[in-house]
């Protein structure tokens, strides 16, 4: 039926002239007339002609035919045709095809005709009416309105998804417009006794006038804003639910952190408008968890897909084009808040393990060093003949207890794995680079690692230390640990591979050198920000022990890389320069 629209508005126009040629007063007439109206119903754009009707708007039809024929006269006509011109007059201003136009716009002029030659004339007094009479000419060039109808292409918006809609703001604007003509002609014939011809005349001009002005006062220009930036901020805010659910939808953002709770929540918000009635969602994989739903369900629905959550809307009554899109913004809107929110909770959780896996790396390299420790303890143990049994015991004495409270240290940590500061990698809680908790002598520390790599092949340069020269021990053990194992492990690979130690006097600067080949240039940008890849352990020592050093206001770096020195530096409040390439 949609592809014969055409047909239908001219089989309406010629049925409606027929009526007008029969009078009001005859039975052909009014039959003539209920056929225009079912006509209509075929024609109109506001309900699909191939939907079914249920019983109760089958009875408000015949309720409406009835009253209609019970009324039928020439101001039931006079009624019928406004609504036909304003309709028209809604859908010829959506259509751009010229053809298609030209066709609306000429079924529009024979409808004003009618109403001004034919219909308002029969309700006007006689005196009023002077002149001949224009009815039989009327009649014939009306049919002649007709064939060039007939003969023109056929209409290009049947083959659009919108082609039969209508504007319903210039629908009901020229419905008002024609009905301020009929009226107005009426009223200045009635208060000037004027003719019918001078009463449409003063009536045009005066809403001529009226509409130049409202033209004027929409936009004046000369530095106000007119009527209608008002008008327009107004219809932007009728019917729209965007903003209003729009706070409704921050404040659960800010008050909700798990994403599923979040969602329902705000899509609770919903049914506080007032055409909501309930909804659905889905994740769009197919999976069960994640899915939910809220208030109850109605006949009419409206699917968003693609989204990550596929949202299933049920409404009172069926939604315009413009609230629909509003929706598809809302629905838009909750499901990027939603992904925020599982983002956050993955990241938590990756942080998490992260911290647990810092930790957990930490305390490898600490047991690796700790172990290392041993392993000398026990290689002069195994030797006897190099020491005698007294320095082996005093050894002995001196390094057990340390090794012991590093050990205790590494449990703590697993313990209570957050009670680092900023991380993994920094001081342990109660000890802080200025605090007194953790700190040893330096001299005292210095001794006890020259013993515990007395017999590896490590150069200590001499140095008299400040009598209040203190340290961190956990720290410098940890770096102190790493770095030498490191130039250790190089030592094997590297022939005459000279390891120089060195402290500053007040315990602030202390290095660590070889005199091996430079640290490669892709290895120099990943270390001491990155784990980087090791030959001989998991390449994360130095990555922690630069974190750690951070945490009690020292900084680790490279500070030299040539060949035959490469230094790395621990340093109190120092920088990250590195010299040579």
């Amino acid at each position: 039926m949609r592809e014969r629209q055409h047909w239908v508005l001219i089989a309406l126009l010629v049925v409606l002239h027929l009526t007008l040629l029969a009078g009001v007063g005859t039975v052909v007439s009014l039959m003539c007339w209920l056929v225009d109206v079912g006509l209509f119903m075929l024609w109109q754009p506001f309900i699909q002609t191939e939907r079914k009707l249920d019983s109760g708007t089958l009875v408000f039809i015949l309720l409406l035919l009835a009253g209609g024929a019970w009324s039928f006269g020439w101001w039931l006509l006079i009624l019928w045709v406004v609504l036909l011109v304003a309709l028209l007059g809604g859908r010829v201003l959506l259509v751009s095809h010229r053809p298609t136009r030209i066709f609306y716009l000429l079924a529009f002029a024979y409808l004003l005709s009618i109403l001004l030659i034919w219909l308002v004339p029969r309700v006007v007094p006689g005196s009023a009416l002077v002149g001949p009479s224009l009815d039989r000419p009327f009649a014939w060039t009306a049919a002649l309105i007709f064939v060039v109808m007939l003969l023109m292409p056929r209409p290009r918006e049947i083959r659009l998804p919108s082609g039969g809609m209508v504007d319903f703001f210039y629908s009901l604007f020229i419905f008002l417009l024609i009905s301020v003509l009929v009226l107005g002609s009426l009223a200045f014939m009635l208060l000037q006794q004027s003719i019918y011809i001078e009463a449409v005349f003063k009536t045009l001009v005066s809403m001529a006038a009226m509409l130049l002005l409202m033209a004027w006062a929409w936009d004046p220009r000369p530095g106000f804003s007119g009527i209608g930036v008002f008008l327009s901020k107004y219809l932007l805010t009728i019917g729209l639910p965007f903003e209003t659910w729009l706070q409704q939808l921050m404040d659960c953002a800010e008050r909700e952190s798990d994403p599923d709770r979040f969602f329902y929540a705000s899509c609770e918000r919903m049914l506080e408008l007032p055409w909501v009635t309930g909804g659905a969602w889905a994740p769009a994989s197919g999976a069960e968890a994640g899915s939910g739903s809220f208030g109850r369900v109605s006949p009419i629905s409206h699917d968003f897909p693609d989204q990550p959550l596929v949202f299933t809307l049920y409404t009172r009554h069926k939604l315009s084009p413009a609230l629909v899109w509003h929706f598809h913004l809302l629905v838009k809107l909750s499901n990027e808040y939603y992904i925020a929110k599982q983002r956050a909770r993955e990241l938590q959780q990756m942080s998490y393990q992260r911290a647990v896996h810092e930790t957990g790396a930490r305390l490898t390299h600490d047991v690796k060093n700790l172990l290392q420790s041993l392993n000398n303890l026990c290689f002069m143990a195994q030797e006897p003949g190099d020491m005698d049994g007294v320095r082996l015991n005093q050894l002995l004495q001196q390094q057990l207890p340390q090794i012991t409270q590093r050990l205790q240290r590494a449990l703590e940590k697993l313990q209570v794995p957050q009670a680092l500061h900023g991380g993994a990698g920094g001081a342990p809680s109660g000890e802080t680079s200025t605090g007194k908790v953790g700190l040893v002598i330096a001299e005292v520390w210095w001794g006890a690692l020259k013993q515990r790599y007395a017999h590896d092949n490590i150069l200590f340069s001499p140095v008299v230390f400040d009598k209040k020269a203190c340290l961190p021990s956990v720290l410098f053990d940890s770096v102190a640990d790493n770095l030498l194992q490191n130039a250790l492990f190089k030592q094997q690979h590297e022939d005459g591979l000279e390891v120089r130690m060195t402290i500053a006097a007040d315990a602030t600067l202390f290095s660590v050198c070889d005199s091996g080949n430079v640290v490669r240039e892709d290895v120099v940008n990943d270390l001491l920000r990155a784990p980087v890849a090791s030959e001989n352990g998991l390449g994360i020592g130095l990555f922690h022990a630069a974190r750690q050093a951070e945490g009690y206001g020292y900084a680790l770096r490279l500070a030299c890389n040539e060949a035959g020195k490469v230094c790395f530096e621990l340093k109190r409040g120092g920088g990250a320069e590195v010299k040579g390439s």
